[in-house]
């Protein structure tokens, strides 16, 4: 057991040893996360009763090495070289002063993330040769705002289809943001309540709610525009719930045959030599389907995420054309939210042009699909349609049945194509229509010459043949 006077005599000692040996405290202030291209300033915090030494920060670049990193020295400061610290080398005094070392990162970047440290010497008391160090440690977060986002439309392009339900999705691609960002979509301006799928990130699925939303059946008499606002008035009537997957998605309804007489006929609308028809779906489909999200990331090589959020619904073309859908995306580097938008729409009325405008024989014909007739909230036919070319009561020129793509080209048109009519069916999952065009072939005055000339040499040489015949029947007669 120690007396008290042992124990004054130890605290003696070791206040005798502190003013030898000296007092050194290192800390770094911490920061949150700076975002690219802004300037950070690192401040280093230090506490002595002693003579400063050196000031040394270093950038760790810990990827380098598995277990340990690679220091990179970005500033040094030598006291024995600066005056501005001779107030310091007073040996005798022995106050705790506080110091602060600053490094100032200009906009900043990718590979400035990461870790660094401060390091201090001071000078030993009992001996100048000997220097006494510390440290500190912080990590820089370097985060990076969306680059790009879009929207797109899975499986694009793709048919109508006339007889069954079918799933759609949008795909909202999100490029160039670090850490990941926090995407959700909207309808018509309000958030939709999804139900996460297995493979959605888990800190999305916890931001996303399940809600599953009442579902109810619209019947096929009620699946026209001119009727639609009475089948809202039905939903309570004829309500029943219908899963994605299950009902509209996998068939018609049971005990429903196609082309019942409840089926809703296609209108139509006559155009000078161009004939517009519309479909409309043969299947009943909810009018509040439910919404299923799904949630990908994946790294790209310059440190940043790529993140895909799916959403997935059984389409009802009638109630979804023409509705307004946004992707938005939450970020710490953004001070609003970004968003892209889309609006739903069926191809109606194709706009078709023909060149040359007075097709002549042996010219070669092109009908392209110049646009559509929009509704007033829609801007572009969404998601992309799908073009197919025949032709009316025979095959193409070429011998095909059918053709792919917004534009038919018809190579050197004989004059028989004259009054032919062909159909361009423009389609996607919301809804198809047909356009009609007929062909007028002119007579071409540079052919018509040519074979005029053409007779003309082969009757001038015939004259000239027979000549020549009367001729020598003439001499063997004289002979």
């Amino acid at each position: 057991m120690t007396s008290p006077l042992g124990l004054c005599f130890l605290l003696l000692c070791a206040h005798k040893l502190s003013l030898t040996a000296g007092y050194l405290t290192v800390s770094i202030e911490p920061l949150p996360p700076v975002v690219i291209g802004d300037t950070v300033t690192l401040k280093c915090n230090f506490q002595t009763d002693g003579n400063l030494r050196e000031i040394v920060w270093f950038q760790v670049n810990t990827q380098v090495i598995e277990g340990g990193g690679v220091k990179q020295k970005i500033f040094t400061y030598d006291a024995m070289y600066n005056t501005s610290y001779s107030h310091m080398e007073d040996i005798h005094r022995h106050d705790d002063l506080v110091y602060q070392s600053t490094v100032r990162l200009p906009e900043v970047q990718m590979e400035d993330d990461g870790l660094y440290e401060c390091h201090v010497g001071i000078y030993d008391k009992s001996s100048r040769d000997k220097v006494i160090l510390a440290s500190g440690s912080i990590i820089l977060t370097v985060i990076v705002p969306p680059k790009s986002i879009s929207v797109v439309a899975a499986n694009s392009p793709a048919p109508f289809s006339r007889y069954e339900a079918q799933n759609f999705t949008l795909v909202c691609i999100v490029t160039g943001a670090k850490p990941a960002p926090m995407v959700y979509f909207k309808r018509d301006g309000e958030l939709i309540d999804v139900v996460p799928t297995a493979q959605s990130s888990s800190t999305v699925g916890d931001q996303s709610q399940a809600g599953l939303w009442s579902s109810r059946i619209l019947s096929s008499r009620d699946l026209d525009d001119t009727k639609l606002h009475k089948s809202l008035s039905l939903l309570e009537e004829e309500g029943k719930l219908a899963r994605l997957g299950q009902d509209g998605p996998e068939g018609p309804e049971p005990g429903r045959e196609p082309g019942s007489k409840s089926d809703p006929k296609p209108t139509s609308e006559v155009i000078p030599e161009t004939v517009v028809s519309r479909e409309f779906p043969r299947w009943v489909q909810s009018s509040d389907p439910l919404y299923y999200f799904q949630h990908r990331q994946q790294a790209a090589g310059d440190g940043t995420m790529e993140v895909r959020a799916m959403l997935t619904w059984s389409l009802n073309p009638q109630l979804d054309n023409e509705a307004l859908f946004s992707c938005e995306v939450n970020h710490p580097a953004l001070s609003m939210p970004m968003q892209a938008e889309v609006t739903l729409a069926a191809p109606r009325g194709p706009k078709l042009t023909m060149s040359p405008g007075k097709a002549k024989v042996g010219d070669t014909v092109r009908i392209t699909v110049q646009g559509f007739q929009l509704g007033p909230s829609a801007s572009e036919v969404f998601p992309e349609p799908m073009f197919t070319w025949t032709k009316v009561g025979g095959r193409l020129l070429d011998g095909r049945e059918e053709h792919d793509g917004r534009e038919l080209i018809l190579e050197r048109v004989p004059a028989e194509l004259n009054g032919s009519m062909f159909r361009c069916t423009a389609q996607n999952p919301l809804g198809s229509t047909d356009t009609h065009t007929r062909l007028i072939v002119f007579e071409n005055p540079r052919l018509k010459k040519h074979f005029i000339a053409i007779d003309a040499a082969v009757s001038w040489h015939s004259l000239t043949l027979s000549s020549m015949i009367l001729l020598l029947s003439f001499t063997c007669q004289l002979t």
